[in-house]
């Protein structure tokens, strides 16, 4: 595949991060990854809304990210579509995201996935989830928002 075609390609977005959690900081980190995996994801056959993110020993890990297997992809493998992947950070993120999950309470989440010229890069959400009348009020100005833009088109 050509390299400029695919350069900054969104390939998947986790939709109820946005609305479970509230965002404050995002930071962009290296996947790694099977042949399979990525022979799958050019295929876009993955989904993101389950996976989340955990710090083990040090290390930053995707689990709960679903990439399903293709047919074609290898007859001698067994994949495993929700499998453990670990994402590549700098040791200076990692220690700023183990303080601010075991002492301020925030959350790691799976944003997006996409390509960034030939390597797919994950964008993790350091967040605190939303309670249940947060999410109300999330909605309530997205349908706002929604009725200004219909109110100002037809005038």
């Amino acid at each position: 595949m050509n390299q400029k075609q695919n350069s900054n390609q969104t390939i998947a977005v986790n939709r109820k991060a946005n609305y479970d959690y509230f965002v404050e900081e995002r930071l962009e980190a290296g996947i790694r990854l099977e042949g399979w995996e990525v022979k799958s994801l050019r295929a876009g056959k993955t989904q993101l809304d389950q996976g989340y993110v955990i710090i083990r020993q040090g290390e930053v890990f995707l689990l709960g990210g679903l990439i399903t297997p293709l047919q074609t992809a290898s007859t001698h493998i067994h994949p495993d579509p929700q499998r453990t992947r670990k994402l590549l950070l700098h040791r200076r993120e990692i220690d700023k995201l183990i303080g601010h999950v075991e002492r301020k309470g925030y959350t790691l989440v799976p944003l997006s996935l996409y390509w960034k010229g030939k390597h797919i890069k994950i964008q993790i959400g350091l967040a605190k989830g939303k309670k249940a009348h947060d999410k109300r009020a999330t909605e309530k100005d997205r349908d706002w928002i929604r009725q200004k833009q219909r109110i100002e088109r037809h005038l």
